[in-house]
């Protein structure tokens, strides 16, 4: 064979194995992403799951305590906010997820207010639509417990994949940049004093 066929069979070999490498890197890239933002339709979905449970909970409330109505406003509108923010996968940064964090926190401590009045009505703790419901909240923040630590997995994937050398390379190139994880709330490593 002639040298120059050689070294043409060589550069199309070298530039048939990057085509695959690239693509490979690449693939792999996109599908860290996806599985990232199925995360967080998850999360997201959980979320959803406990804003949906609020109206059926604060009317069995509102049948009870009805001189409550403060909290019970209170616990409406923060639903009201809390479904408003609606955060696309590709916006995901560190401000933006501090946003979502601070409105879902906001549902969940006066979901607790509300649990803590309904220590003061026996009948409410009774019924049993209120102890289903509160059963069904009880699940729904495990499931969000849950999903959260499934996307910071995801995310983590992907970011590490975004960061390894060479696909950093590529993915600045190719726009995949790092998303933000769900952190512990402020005070969280601090654990709740019980006195007696």
């Amino acid at each position: 064979m002639k040298k120059g066929t050689i070294t043409l069979l060589v550069v199309v070999g070298i530039i048939v194995i990057l085509f695959f490498w690239i693509k490979g890197t690449y693939n792999s890239l996109v599908i860290t992403q996806t599985t990232a933002e199925t995360a967080w339709s998850n999360v997201e979905t959980q979320y959803q799951r406990r804003t949906d449970l609020i109206p059926n909970f604060v009317n069995t409330v509102k049948g009870y305590a009805t001189h409550e109505k403060e909290t019970l406003t209170q616990i409406t509108e923060q639903r009201a906010n809390a479904t408003r923010p609606q955060i696309n996968f590709e916006d995901l940064n560190e401000k933006t997820l501090e946003q979502y964090q601070a409105e879902q926190t906001k549902v969940a401590t006066s979901l607790s207010r509300l649990m803590m009045i309904s220590e003061n009505y026996p009948d409410l703790k009774a019924n049993q639509n209120f102890a289903a419901l509160q059963d069904e909240l009880s699940g729904t923040e495990n499931r969000i417990a849950v999903a959260r630590k499934d996307f910071n997995q995801a995310v983590n994937n992907y970011n590490l994949a975004c960061r390894k050398f060479p696909n950093n390379i590529f993915a600045s190139m190719f726009g995949f940049e790092k998303k933000a994880m769900f952190k512990a709330e402020e005070g969280a490593q601090k654990a709740p004093e019980v006195k007696f």
